[in-house]
This record gives structure tokens, sequence and C-alpha cells, in this order.
């Protein structure tokens, strides 16, 4: 008869199978490594319970060959973790045949089991997940409470970090179901920032940027980290491409919409047959370089595959991956600067004589150069002096809604 005072999961419900992250944890694995070298045994191992009266390894360390290891599963009546639990034998056993009991169950010669250690693994509601434990193969009168406490105390190191893991698992199928439902791409909008030329003051183009529902809360860029954690990074990506799409209708003559793109969305193939149906002119492909590039061979082909429909930006030159090499492998039509290059540049001749050599860099591969987050007409009139062609930022206009966004375009073309 099972104790009142023990709270179990619903062994009715099945159990989801362990994700990689709980199965491969390195800390769990040296938790059982050492706590086997502090008792001198052979076996130590992780194991839960699960539906169908079942317990299943979870975690063995051992350098013996096996019968069973991690996703073997037994009726939870035949180890002896259960009836530990149940309090039917004790949690330390130095030799099985001190306890009648264990010759009824099949796993003592089935190992077999001479000494055994264990202990049931709480999670912080109280909840008995499994068990921790630790066997040799042959009988040990030396082992004693210490060793037991010994077990108990790394126990609780391991179950704090399979709550850990548990506890992330469960706020990912969380972060998931919030990025699905981004994905109709019906509570993402789209708002526009102008950019002018430096030279003339006219906008010569805008940069199509995503907003989300809880944009006061979270910025755009904490939703597309949290795609990547939950493998719908390119997904949501692509959604916002298409809403961005949707909303070039009625682009005045001579205007370009940048669109941004990481690395991995563009190598995918998906974002070319996007463009393959669109009809939208004067597009730009910005490429964000937030991540690291593996295969700039494999980019640069994929870019090719673009400029029927793009050309093709680099963006935050100056603090992405790209060194100048593979910018050059890239062939861009616009290299944009990072702002952090623009903050405070009419006090600072590191950072225009940086912007100087960008300038020049742009030239001899052709490509035009916009200065980001310029905010300020000094930083404006240094960047036009050193001949940066274009700019972005609150000096011209913040992140509008698109038809905001037309009327500023409309207006400054006119005037």
């Amino acid at each position: 008869m099972e104790n009142a005072a023990i709270k179990l999961p619903d062994f009715d419900a099945t159990v989801e199978p362990l994700n990689d992250e709980l199965i491969d944890d390195p800390a769990i694995a040296r938790i059982l490594k050492t706590v086997r070298g502090h008792l001198g045994l052979e076996i130590a191992f992780v194991s839960r319970y699960v539906e169908g009266e079942q317990r299943e390894l979870t975690h063995v360390s051992t350098d013996l060959e096996l019968p069973m290891g991690p996703g073997f599963r037994e009726d939870r009546e035949n180890s002896y973790c259960w009836h530990i639990l149940q309090g039917k034998l004790p949690e330390l056993i130095q030799d099985p045949a001190d306890h009648p009991f264990t010759a009824e169950l099949g796993i003592t010669d089935f190992l077999p089991i001479g000494c055994h250690v264990n202990t049931p693994l709480r999670l912080a509601d109280g909840t008995v997940w499994g068990s921790f434990c630790a066997l040799g193969r042959e009988p040990d009168r030396s082992m004693n409470p210490r060793d037991l406490a010994i077990l108990k105390s790394f126990a609780g190191l391991a179950g704090e970090r399979i709550e850990t893991v548990l506890e992330r698992r469960i706020c990912d199928i969380e972060v998931r179901r919030r990025v699905e439902s981004m994905l109709d791409g019906h509570a993402v909008s789209i708002f526009q920032q102008p950019i002018h030329d430096l030279a003339t003051g006219k906008p010569i183009g805008v940069e199509c940027l995503s907003r989300f529902p809880d944009i006061n809360k979270r910025g755009p860029d904490a939703w597309f980290e949290d795609g990547e954690r939950v493998g719908l990074g390119t997904q949501l990506e692509l959604t916002a491409v298409r809403c961005a799409l949707e909303t070039l209708g009625g682009m005045p003559e001579g205007v370009y919409a940048a669109i941004n793109a990481s690395p991995k969305t563009i190598l995918s193939g998906d974002l070319r047959r996007v463009l393959e149906e669109t009809d939208a002119a004067n597009l730009v492909i910005e490429v964000t370089e937030h991540e690291h590039v593996a295969d700039f061979t494999a980019l640069a082909r994929e870019l090719d595959a673009l400029r029927p429909y793009a050309k093709i930006a680099i963006d935050d030159v100056g603090a992405g991956y790209a060194g100048l090499r593979h910018i050059v492998d890239l062939q861009p039509d616009i290299l944009k600067m990072d702002m952090i290059l623009t903050r405070g540049i009419e006090k600072d001749p590191a950072r225009r004589a940086i912007t100087a050599a960008m300038v020049s860099f742009g030239h001899e591969i052709g490509a035009k150069i916009v200065g980001e987050g310029i905010e300020t007409q000094a930083e404006r009139d240094v960047m036009a002096e050193l001949g940066v062609n274009y700019g972005q930022g609150y000096l011209f206009a913040r992140p509008l809604p698109v038809v905001a966004a037309r009327q500023h375009l409309l207006g400054n073309i006119s005037a």
C-alpha cells in the first residue's frame, strides 16, 4: 500500500521523452561519476517513474558492460528504488541477503546486486521524480550512514540540475507557443525608418522593421532570439519578410526598401523562394551580422542567387563577425556602418579615421555607405564631409508606421 505522505506524479499521463539537453547533461554525468568515486562503487544511476507503473533509467555511470542503460524501462515493482520509496526496503543495503524480500526481485540476481545505496529524487514541490542510486555487485559491510549521507548530498545536486532543465523545458514550450502564434503574420506590424541622401537631404530608402504585440516590454531582437531558441528562427524571420513585402505597394519611385535577413535564413534557400514569388521592386536584403557564419562561400553563393531580386547590404559593419575579406567575398552593394562609429564622431578622431577608411573601402568595391544612428546635425555634417553617402537615424526620422513613413517620403521628395 502506497505511503499517503508521498507525493507522486500522475502515472496515468504519458511522460514526455527526455530532451537531449537533459539526457546529455554533463553536470549529471559528473555527479554520478563523483559519487561512484567517493563510495567506491561500480554503478551509479538516476531513474524516473513513468506511465504504465514503470521506472526508466535516465543516466547511468559505470565502467562495466551492463544489460541496461539510459532509456531502459522495467516494472517499478521489480526495482529496489520503488520498494525503498514505499518503505519496504532501507535506503542503505550492505547485503541483499539481510533482507529476504530482495530474493523476490529479479534484479537482485540479474545484475547482480551486492550492496545498494538509494534515495528518492524529489522536485522543489515535493513530487517524487525518481531515484538516485549507487550500487556494487558484491556485499560491502563497510557501507554506513555516512555513505548514505554523501549519496543524499549528491542526489540533491542532481535533483537541482534536473529541475533546472525541466523548468527550462517548460519555459521553452511556452516560448514556442508564443512564437508560433506570430507565424501567421496577423500580429506582426511593420514600421519603416527612412534613409536619406546626405548630399541632397532627400530620402532614398527605408528599412523595414518588425514590431510585435509586447513592444513596450520586449524588443524585436528578443522575439527573434526566442524563435532561434525553439527552432523557429527562420520561420519567424520569413514571416517578418512576408509582412514587410506586403507594405511596399505605392512606394515612391526610386526609393528602395531594405528587409533584414540572417545568414541562416539566407542559407536555407527559403528567402530566395519568397522573393521569387514577389513583384516588389527596388528591394535590398540587409544581411544581419549577429551570428557567426561558418561558410562564407556558401553564403556568397546564395546571395548571388538573390541578386536578380534585390541588392545586398551588410548590416552593422564594424561590429559584426565578418572581416573585410569576407565582406569583399560577399560583394555587397551597400555597407551599413554600425552606430557605434556614429556616436560623437565630431569629437573623436579615431571614429573619423575608421569612417574615412570605410568610405575609401566602399569606393574601391563599388558599395554605397550608410551611416546608422545619426542623431545630431554635427554627426550628420561630419559623415557627409567624410563622404558617407546615406544616413539613417532619429535626426531624419524615427521608425514610423507605414502610412506615416509614406507621408514622410512624399513630403521630403517634393520639398
